[in-house]
C-alpha cells in the first residue's frame, strides 16, 4: 500500500506537503504550472504589492557555493495582475497560496481581499523580506504591527492566512501572537540578510548591496526554528530553508512542520525535484512501516 502524503494546514488541504516557495519563477505561470504537474502540493505566487514594482538593477543574484544572495526587490505588477496570474492556474486545478507585502495595514487588507476575490485558496503574509525597506523584516518583528496586519486581513478574508517571519530574537513570541490574532498557520522562515563583496572590484556583488541568502547554507538555522516554534505553540508550520533533498523535507517534518516550501533548489536541479523528492519521502515511509506523513511531524522532539 502507498503511504498517504495528504496534510492540512488549518482548512487547508493538499495532496502532499511540498510548496513551491514564493518568488523563485517569478510571474512566470508556465513554471509555477509546471511545477504543479511535477508533483508540488501547493504554488505560492511571488509577493505582490498595492503598486507595481520594477525592482532592483542587476545584478540582483549571486551564486555561491552554499547557496544564493538574492535581492530582486519584490518586482511584481501589482496588485490589478493578481485575478490574471491566478486565473491561468485555477484552471488547472492547482492549489494557490498569494504572497502579499503592504506597506501599511490597509495595503495588506486591500490586497488579501482581492487575492481572495481572484480565487486564492490561502494568503501568504510576506512580514520578512530582508532587502525591501519599508516592506519586510522590520515589520515582522514589530509586534503591534503583526496583531493589526493579522486581524486586520483576517476580518476580512476567509482563507488560511499564513504570516511569513525571518530569524529574530523574538520569533517565538511573535508566532505566538500571530496564533491569538488569528493566523492559521505561519511559514518559518525567510532569506537572512546577506552580502558578497567582490574582492577584486572591492564592492559589494549586489546592486542592492544586501540580499537574502538562501540554499543549505540557512537549512539547519531554519530547522532550529521550526523545532522551537513547534514545542512553544499549536499553530501548523511550513518550513522553507535549504531544502535540497527528501531528506531534508523529512527533517524538517521531524522538527514539527506540517508542510515544507521548496526553492533555491530549482536552480539547480529543475522542476523534476519535486518527483524526485515526493519518491524519496514515500520510500523513507515505507522502510519506516509508515503508512501516513503525517505521523512523523513532531517526532524528533521527546
Amino acid at each position: 500500500m502507498e503511504p498517504n502524503l495528504e496534510v492540512r494546514i488549518g482548512s487547508l488541504r493538499l495532496r502532499n506537503p511540498l510548496i513551491l516557495a514564493s518568488g523563485v519563477v517569478g510571474h512566470n505561470t508556465n513554471l509555477l504550472l509546471k511545477a504543479w504537474d511535477m508533483g508540488a502540493g501547493a504554488l505560492v505566487t511571488k509577493t505582490f504589492t498595492y503598486e507595481p514594482r520594477s525592482g532592483y538593477v542587476t545584478p540582483t543574484i549571486v551564486e555561491l557555493p552554499y547557496g544564493y544572495i538574492n535581492a530582486v526587490g519584490l518586482e511584481n505588477p501589482g496588485i490589478e495582475k493578481i485575478g490574471e496570474v491566478l486565473q491561468k492556474l485555477k484552471d488547472r486545478g492547482a492549489i494557490v497560496i498569494v504572497s502579499i507585502a503592504g506597506r501599511n495595514v490597509e495595503e495588506f487588507i486591500g490586497l488579501a481581499k482581492k487575492a481572495v476575490e481572484s480565487g486564492a485558496d490561502a494568503i501568504e503574509l510576506n512580514l520578512s523580506c530582508p532587502h525591501a525597506g519599508e516592506y519586510g523584516y522590520r515589520q515582522g518583528i514589530d509586534r503591534d504591527f503583526v496583531v493589526k496586519v493579522i486581524r486586520g486581513v483576517r476580518d476580512e478574508v476567509d482563507v488560511p492566512i499564513l504570516p511569513k517571519f525571518g530569524v529574530a530574537p523574538n520569533l517565538v513570541d511573535i508566532v505566538k501572537i500571530s496564533e491569538f490574532s488569528g493566523a492559521d498557520g505561519v511559514v518559518l522562515i525567510n532569506t537572512i540578510r546577506a552580502m558578497k563583496i567582490d574582492v577584486w572590484i572591492k564592492k559589494p556583488v549586489l546592486s542592492n548591496k544586501y540580499g537574502g541568502l538562501s540554499g543549505p547554507a540557512i537549512h539547519p538555522i531554519a530547522v532550529a526554528c521550526v523545532y522551537s516554534v513547534y514545542e512553544a505553540t499549536d499553530i501548523p508550520i511550513v518550513a522553507s530553508g535549504g531544502v535540497w533533498g527528501w531528506e531534508d523535507v523529512v527533517e524538517f517534518m521531524l522538527a514539527g512542520a506540517n508542510a515544507v516550501q521548496v526553492g533555491s533548489v530549482l536552480g539547480r536541479v529543475g522542476m523534476e525535484v519535486f518527483s524526485e523528492i515526493l519518491e524519496g519521502i514515500k520510500r523513507y515511509l515505507r522502510k519506516n512501516s509508515i503508512r501516513d506523513v503525517t505521523e512523523i511531524i513532531g517526532l524528533a522532539h521527546d
